[in-house]
Parts: C-alpha cells; sequence; structure tokens
C-alpha cells in the first residue's frame, strides 16, 4: 500500500491518520508543494491524504499550487483511488467537485461535537466513530457540499462536517486525525493563533483536554483505520 501525504504547511501532523498507516505497514510518500510545487499522480500511489494549513483554499495568489492540487485530488477520485481531505484538504476537495468555497464565514476551535447524518451512520468510515463524537476544530472556512456528494456529518455552527463522494473520497473539516500530542503542540507552537481563535485557550485547554481529548482520540483513529481499510 503505497499512500502519498499532502502537507500545506511547516508544522503539519498526520497524528491518527499516521498510526492508522503505520499500523497497516503503508508506504507513506510526503509532499510538501508549498515548498517546491511538486504534487502526487494516482498511477505512483493506492491513495492520497490532504492535511489542513492557515491559507484558504482559493489562495492561489499566494499559494499557485493550491489549483493544481485540486485537480489532484478530482484525479485521484476519477481514479477511484481513496482520498481523504482534512479541513483544508475538504476545502480543496470540494472545489475539485464543484462545490464553492466559503472563506472566513465559519469560525470554530476546539473540541466539537459532531453528528452523524442517517447516511454517515451507514458509511464504512464515519460509522466507525459511532452515530455521535467529539473531534478538534480550527478553522474559519466552509464550503457547499460538492453536486454528486453525500453528506456524512453535521455540527452545531458548521452543518457540512463530513461527505463523500464516489466510493472513498472523504471530506471532513473536522481535524479527526488531530491527538492529544497534535492538539497540544498547536497549543504551544501557536500560542498568539490559538488565543486569536479562542481567547483564553492556553489558561483552558488543560481543563479541555481532560474533559475530551481521550474520547476524541478514540473516535479520529477509529475513522482513521476504518479510512485506510478503504485503501
Amino acid at each position: 500500500m503505497r499512500v502519498a501525504v499532502v502537507h500545506n504547511t511547516e508544522v503539519s501532523l498526520p497524528g491518527q491518520v499516521g498510526v492508522a498507516l503505520a499500523e497497516a505497514g503503508a508506504k507513506v510518500v510526503e509532499y510538501r508543494p508549498y515548498r517546491d510545487g511538486n504534487l502526487p499522480t494516482p498511477d505512483q500511489h493506492d491513495g492520497l491524504v490532504v492535511l489542513g494549513g492557515e491559507q484558504n483554499a482559493l489562495d492561489d495568489s499566494v499559494h499557485p499550487y493550491l489549483a493544481r492540487l485540486a485537480e489532484v485530488m478530482r484525479a485521484f477520485t476519477e481514479a477511484d483511488k481513496a482520498v481523504l481531505g482534512i479541513c483544508l484538504g475538504s476545502q480543496v476537495l470540494a472545489r475539485a467537485l464543484g462545490g464553492q468555497n466559503l472563506i472566513g464565514t465559519a469560525r470554530e476551535f476546539g473540541w466539537t461535537p459532531i453528528r452523524l447524518t442517517g447516511a454517515g451512520e451507514a458509511d464504512p468510515v464515519l460509522s466507525a466513530a459511532g452515530p455521535a463524537f467529539t473531534s478538534f476544530e480550527w478553522h474559519s472556512d466552509t464550503f457547499t457540499l460538492p453536486p454528486d456528494a453525500v453528506h456524512l456529518a453535521t455540527g452545531y455552527a458548521v452543518p457540512a462536517q463530513a461527505y463523500r463522494v464516489g466510493r472513498a473520497s472523504y471530506g471532513m473539516q473536522f481535524h479527526f486525525e488531530a491527538n492529544t500530542r497534535v492538539v497540544r503542540d498547536w497549543t504551544f507552537v501557536f500560542p498568539e493563533a490559538t488565543e486569536g481563535m479562542r481567547p483564553g485557550w492556553l489558561a483552558d485547554h488543560p481543563g479541555e483536554e481532560a474533559r475530551h481529548a481521550a474520547a476524541a482520540d478514540a473516535a479520529g483513529l477509529a475513522i482513521a483505520r476504518a479510512w485506510v481499510a478503504q485503501v
């Protein structure tokens, strides 16, 4: 199993997705197109993961590779390869498949309740976490569902939290990959950014972690393992 992982920023940790790929013995090939413009192709890989980043999905003037990344995600989808877009990755996948990117309209940060739709409860990946679970959010943008998408999960502030197109192309707005370690790293590497998203976060983080992190870690790993099984 050969899986391409696209990073969109310097501090970019695969978290529970990395755990599940390692468990499966996958050969992980990492790409950092924000540095060199290099991107994978479907003939080279069995699956594609696109992680989050601070840019928005339409930020082509600053990050010109984003338009090509959208094309790559569409190509993997059309080749029936498993695709996973998380946060920015879900927004670029929506762009690729005909959804609309909504910039600066959906601010969410912290551990957040996620609820599956009826289709989500029947989905082989999302259902692994149960009908409702907690996951970490950090975003200001969102999207409308692509025309052929199946709506899989919703939240209180953002209705389109997860979707699937075709057999195994998934967009997930929430950071299910962000386990306890990842959230700690984000908190302490980006203190000003996290405080900007949620004033008081540095003080609140230990209590929030104690209440939510273990259950979110378990749900995230269940989803990650179920997606890897689709590869």
